[in-house]
């Protein structure tokens, strides 16, 4: 059988180990922040509430949608085309929240099925905060249920 610990086993590693733990015990204790480190330029987020309208988010629910489904579906359905898209909500909680516009609609597949689309578009949820991000959710392809049942979660 192997030995794998063997500078264990030498004379005078313990006590060596034992000065080396008990240094650390014996240094400064943690402090917390004063009032200057814990304010220096934390002033916090500031939306403007300015939120593209539903048609803009089209295009990359179109993208986002193949892409998806090619990637991790091993399918070939693409978004086609569009129809009766209207927002449901803005800003539907307190205004301090982060501003999103909710907006439904209807898809057509390339399998020749209509399904609905309900989507949000969220200010500064674009990759690292930056621009306006997208979420989305077509009811019956919502495969791995992160909006279930049927969507729900992606609507107000």
């Amino acid at each position: 059988m192997r030995d794998l610990f063997p500078p264990l086993k030498k004379p005078g590693f313990g006590a060596a180990l034992g000065l080396a733990l008990g240094l650390f015990a014996f240094g400064p204790a943690a402090e917390a922040a004063n009032p200057f480190e814990m304010n220096f330029w934390l002033s916090g987020p500031k939306y403007d509430g300015r939120v593209a309208p539903c048609e803009a988010a089209l295009p990359t629910i179109t993208s986002q949608f193949q892409e998806k489904e090619s990637t991790y579906w091993n399918s070939n359905l693409t978004i086609t085309g569009y129809g009766d898209i209207h927002e449901t909500a803005f800003r539907p909680w307190e205004s301090d929240n982060i501003p999103r516009r909710y907006c439904s609609g209807n898809v057509m597949i390339s399998d020749g099925k209509l399904r609905h689309v309900h989507y949000s578009i969220i200010e500064d949820g674009g990759f690292s905060g930056f621009g306006q991000g997208v979420e989305w959710c077509v009811t019956g392809l919502d495969r791995n249920w992160a909006y279930n049942p049927n969507c729900k979660a992606a609507q107000p």
